[in-house]
């Protein structure tokens, strides 16, 4: 199934792997990170304000609860106004899987996580 936007919800139900999901409202708890990590990435670019470990952890948490390249694709398109933030984190987390991508990496971005 390819992922577009009409069809997000059943694309995420059918990638997501958490075993230990006792609700719907889990499910969407989890989607939601995807939000939060989209409001992170905005005040980055409004207020220069990186969150570097509170953006790894919300995304260390969808990545064991959601299969990774359908992840990947998830993240691309609901936050693909950040699309080189977004790479930036992927790639130190060996979660970028496009060689062909031409997206720029964010150097202030690529700092901060080697310091950690």
């Amino acid at each position: 199934m390819d992922l577009t936007a009409n069809n997000f919800l059943l694309f995420a139900a059918r990638n997501y792997t958490n075993d230990y999901c006792e609700s719907v409202d889990e499910f969407h708890d989890d989607l939601k990170k995807i939000k939060y990590i989209k409001r992170l990435f905005k005040k980055y670019s409004n207020d220069g304000e990186l969150r570097e470990r509170l953006i790894l952890n919300h995304l260390v948490v969808l990545y064991n609860v959601f299969e990774s390249e359908s992840l990947t694709e998830m993240l691309k398109l609901k936050l693909s106004e950040y699309d080189s933030y977004l790479k930036t984190f992927l790639f130190y987390l060996n979660y970028w899987n496009d060689a062909n991508d031409t997206t720029p990496m964010d150097t202030k971005i690529i700092d901060a996580l080697r310091k950690i």
